[in-house]
C-alpha cells in the first residue's frame, strides 16, 4: 500500500492511477494524517460495495487479520470467509514448508 500526500497528488497522480489499475490500495495524507483511501474499482467493489472490497484487499495484502477484515466489511467472520471463497481469495496461506511441519506434528 502506497502513501501519497496531498502535495504528491499534483506530481504523482499517474502513480496513484497505476496503483489502482494494478489493484493496490493507496492512502492519501494531509500533514501526515490519513485523509482517504483510494480503493481499486474492481469486481469486488461492484458486487459487494466499498466496505467489503476494502476489507478483502486489506486481508489479502496481509494488513489486517481475518476477524478485523470481517469487522471492516460489516460481516460475521463466517460470512466474510464465504465472500473470500467467492472472490477466490485464500483464507489460509501456509508456506509449503510450514504446512509439512504441521502435518508431521499431527502424525
Amino acid at each position: 500500500m502506497d502513501s501519497f500526500s496531498i502535495r504528491d497528488l499534483r506530481e504523482r497522480t499517474g502513480e496513484l492511477v497505476r496503483d489502482a489499475e494494478a489493484g493496490r490500495l493507496s492512502v492519501v495524507t494531509k500533514r501526515g494524517r490519513p485523509v482517504f483511501i483510494a480503493v481499486p474499482f474492481d469486481d469486488a467493489l461492484l458486487e459487494h460495495g466499498v466496505n467489503v472490497a476494502l476489507a478483502v484487499k486489506l486481508f489479502a495484502d496481509g494488513v489486517v487479520t481475518l476477524s478485523r477484515a470481517a469487522r471492516v466489511a460489516g460481516m460475521s467472520t463466517e460470512a466474510f470467509i464465504e465472500t473470500l471463497g467467492l472472490l477466490a481469495v485464500p483464507v489460509v496461506d501456509y508456506p509449503p514448508g510450514e504446512l509439512d511441519r504441521e502435518l508431521d506434528r499431527l502424525a
